[in-house]
């Protein structure tokens, strides 16, 4: 990961948890948090009125006042380390006052910092893009001003918690690329309000390497290659949707033969313990033309794709060959892929927001917003590795992680010199 990227966002992630989680506090996590959700509730009324006053205050000097900017960084904070726990991102049962310290914690501005007055004006209007991808992320669940996306399931960090309660009291432990996804969708959500309340004047971003820390992201058989520069076309993105009509037709008359194959492909591996290679071939092809298509409509790429699945596309996905899979799996793999699907329906929801803010964007500047972009990535990478592991292109189920990338391996350390025989 690029340092200089992850340290352009003031509020960031910091990340302490060891997975592990207790079955009985979580079993009953939303009746031990009772305590916690009067409180914010009652904080967040007091926040409303501090809120305007801030606005004012920072509209006419410039900078939020040093006893606000206190009070609303650690109710962001306060707010974070409930969602966290109450979304099964961290274990401990955190504190009531917002102090730093938490398994799954935020750093946030010590100090309030010097703002533009004309965007402090319109601090409420610029801030509603980034509110709209925290709802798809981080969720709202009552609306309103009392801000309930720090606590309730919606969006992305709702379906982890979901399933995440589930695997928690089966296991005892977080599956890892699941935490990362609720810690990211919960930490943009303090970026937007951070944002919006004046703490900082930094434009919250989506991009899950500017948020940090470094996410997990293991080796997957069904792996993103992005080779995009960011530019656009603008008179192909006025008329995308009308441009992807072709495609929309050809996936529809695609689908019926797909549907037949993996119905084949089911029954071969079934018996051989072993996808059938020509059925492979085909089903491996749709899986990369989807993508495509989805990278193109959604304006995560720029050129128009082909018909036929190839490779070489800005923003593709390498599939593995036909490899033996376990029966068993097979023969259930229906059932097993429904936490998949539920993910990837939160993902296609961030990828239409993504589509939409993009739309405007790439048609005022000609460019398409890296934050944006490679979220929109991400999430074609987690459908892509859905497809594959219903279609029977791999047996390897998907990796929520909201990582790009994988981390960088570390840089082996120097072998010490051998010091020097001593002479006689």
């Amino acid at each position: 990961m690029d340092a200089e990227i992850a340290d352009s966002h003031p509020i960031r992630l910091t990340i302490d948890d060891d997975l592990r989680r207790s079955r009985l506090t979580v079993f009953f996590r939303l009746l031990l948090a009772l305590p916690h959700i009067v409180f914010f509730f009652a904080w967040t009324t007091a926040v409303q009125s501090a809120v305007v006053l801030a606005w004012f205050w920072t509209l006419v000097t410039g900078v939020l006042p040093e006893f606000l900017h206190r009070f609303l960084t650690s109710w962001i904070r306060y707010g974070f380390h409930l969602g966290a726990y109450l979304h099964l991102v961290a274990n401990p049962f955190p504190g009531f006052l917002g102090a730093s310290g938490y398994s799954v914690d935020l750093i946030l501005p010590a100090q309030p910092e010097r703002q533009r007055r004309l965007t402090i004006f319109f601090r409420g209007f610029l801030a509603l893009p980034a509110l709209l991808v925290a709802a798809v992320l981080a969720g709202f669940a009552n609306g309103g001003p009392t801000f309930s996306w720090l606590i309730f399931g919606a969006g992305l960090a709702g379906t982890v918690a979901l399933l995440g309660w589930f695997v928690a009291l089966a296991l005892g432990r977080m599956p890892q690329g699941m935490r990362d996804l609720g810690a990211y969708s919960l930490g943009y959500g303090a970026q937007a309000f951070a944002y919006l309340f004046l703490v900082t004047g930094k434009y919250p971003s989506s991009d899950p390497e500017a948020i940090g820390p470094v996410f997990s992201l293991p080796d997957h058989p069904v792996r993103l290659r992005l080779a995009d520069d960011g530019r656009r076309s603008r008179l192909t993105v006025l008329f995308r949707y009308l441009l992807s009509f072709p495609h929309f037709v050809w996936l529809v008359l695609w689908t019926v033969p797909v549907l037949v194959a993996a119905i084949v492909q089911w029954f071969v591996t079934l018996i051989r313990g072993r996808p059938a290679a020509p059925l492979h071939r085909f089903l491996a092809a749709f899986v990369r033309y989807s993508s495509h298509v989805m990278a193109f409509l959604f304006l995560v790429g720029n050129p128009f794709p082909g018909f036929t699945g190839a490779r070489g596309y800005p923003v593709d996905v390498t599939l593995p060959g036909p490899e033996r899979q376990n029966r068993w799996r097979t023969g259930f793999r229906g059932i097993l892929a429904i936490p998949a699907f539920l993910l990837a329906t939160g993902f296609s929801y961030v990828l239409y927001v993504v589509a939409l803010l993009a739309w405007f964007a790439a048609l005022a500047t000609g460019r398409m917003p890296t934050g944006l972009r490679n979220l929109g990535a991400v999430s074609i990478r987690y459908l892509a590795q859905t497809y594959a592991y219903v279609y029977l292109v791999t047996e390897r189920y998907p990796y929520a992680s909201p990582a790009l990338q994988p981390p960088p391996e570390p840089e082996p350390e120097p072998e010490p010199e051998p010091e020097p025989e001593a002479v006689a």
